[in-house]
């Protein structure tokens, strides 16, 4: 089961988001989610559980919690929606 960790610390990486879950069960991942063009952190990342109840355990305690002066936002991650293409192009600038 894969769920979202928002409002993540920005120095937080993979590694870090891992370590802060890994006392809830067995992670098959953890990724944290950068700009492709600069690198930095967006604050956000996924984790993903080997079994359900490990991913809701670490839902139910984690959300909220206190990360560097940041509170957590855990909870089941939802599929990505598909969004129109973006045609910044077309736009007149002035």
């Amino acid at each position: 089961m894969k769920i979202y960790v928002g409002n993540l610390p920005f120095k937080i990486d993979s590694d870090a988001l891992k370590g802060l879950f890994s006392s809830y069960g067995e992670i098959e991942e953890a990724i944290v989610i950068s700009d492709k063009f600069s690198g930095r952190s967006k604050g956000f990342g996924f984790v993903t559980f080997k079994d359900e109840a490990s991913a809701k355990k670490a839902i139910a305690e984690m959300n909220g919690k206190k990360v560097e002066e940041r509170d957590l936002k855990v909870n089941e991650a939802k599929p990505m929606e598909e969004r129109p293409p973006r045609r910044d192009f077309d736009r007149k600038r002035f």
